[in-house]
């Protein structure tokens, strides 16, 4: 079995289809995929995938089989980029993600703890999507992310702040000129709920609208802070999300807190339990200390 196999195998179970696997993901042609996936499958001795008219999908046993293939690929990830970095131990790297918009709050206070070992280091800053952050953490992209607790993934996760959702709409929506916002005011009005690559914050808000006993019915589906901000202007729609995003606001849209007990989302930063590096490890021993920065500076 090559990792090559695997490398084909998740991209037809995350695809659902052999075509746009081949053409758009492997870029190879979808007769030599087929014939990956079938010695895939003879090496491994049971059905891994279902073919039917609807596309493909993972029998029993390719559930059982993906996470550890995909574990499997991100261990060797790591293992390389691990060794890439032995390679050149002159200056260590530390890469530091941020979900996107975070970075505004947090990277000043994740410099100043770094200051001392600046000279040493090289620190290497991106945003992305929270899965995207969990993944990159995993294959040993990233030494530390600041994002949500992704469950998928094998990583450790630590608390460093907790954000209320609050409404948003267009800036000269009705509900404007309310101080605070009752769930049930929501209720027919057009709404753009998180996509399910955003499953956190998805679930999250998910289970406030079932505790408040009301039902809405999504117009749209996004994980992209400013998609969701220009959807909410442009379809004069509203959605929950998390305060953080009021930093990014353009002038067509407006927030307002929900009245009541606010549902509140988790921000979390997240490393690979075996990164021995020493930076991390410093870093880790100053959370607090980030923690009460950041709450000084937004007070």
């Amino acid at each position: 079995m090559e990792l090559r196999h695997l490398r084909y195998f998740i991209a037809v179970a995350e695809t659902g289809s052999l075509t746009e696997a081949a053409e758009r993901r492997l870029h190879t042609s979808q007769p030599s995929l087929s014939r990956q996936i079938r010695d895939l499958e003879e090496q491994v001795g049971v059905e891994l995938l279902s073919r039917s008219a609807r596309g493909v999908e993972l029998t029993p046993a390719g559930k059982a089989f993906i996470d550890h293939a995909r574990l499997a690929l991100a261990q060797v990830e790591a293992a390389v980029e691990s060794a890439r970095r032995a390679a050149q131990p002159a200056k260590q790297r530390f890469s530091v993600g941020f979900l996107t918009g975070q970075e505004m709050t947090w990277l000043p206070e994740v410099m100043r703890i770094l200051r001392g070992e600046l000279p040493n280091i090289d620190v290497i800053v991106s945003s992305d999507y929270s899965p995207d952050l969990a993944e990159e953490l995993a294959r040993g992209k990233l030494d530390l992310a600041f994002l949500r607790a992704e469950p998928d993934f094998n990583l450790a996760y630590q608390v460093v702040g907790r954000e209320p959702l609050v409404v948003l709409m267009p800036s000269d929506h009705p509900l404007t000129s309310r101080v605070a916002i009752l769930p049930q005011e929501l209720v027919g009005e057009p709404f753009i709920a998180m996509a399910n690559k955003a499953r956190v914050l998805r679930a999250v808000i998910d289970d406030y609208l079932d505790r408040s006993g009301i039902h809405i019915k999504s117009v749209q589906s996004v994980d992209n802070p400013a998609v969701v901000m220009s959807l909410v202007a442009s379809t004069r729609s509203v959605t929950l999300i998390p305060a953080y995003v009021e930093n990014l606001m353009p002038w067509s849209v407006a927030s307002r807190p929900l009245e009541g007990g606010a549902p509140t989302i988790d921000l979390v930063i997240g490393y690979r339990r075996a990164n021995t590096s020493s930076i991390l490890k410093l870093f880790l021993s100053k959370v607090d200390e980030l923690i009460a920065g950041v709450a000084k500076r937004l007070s």
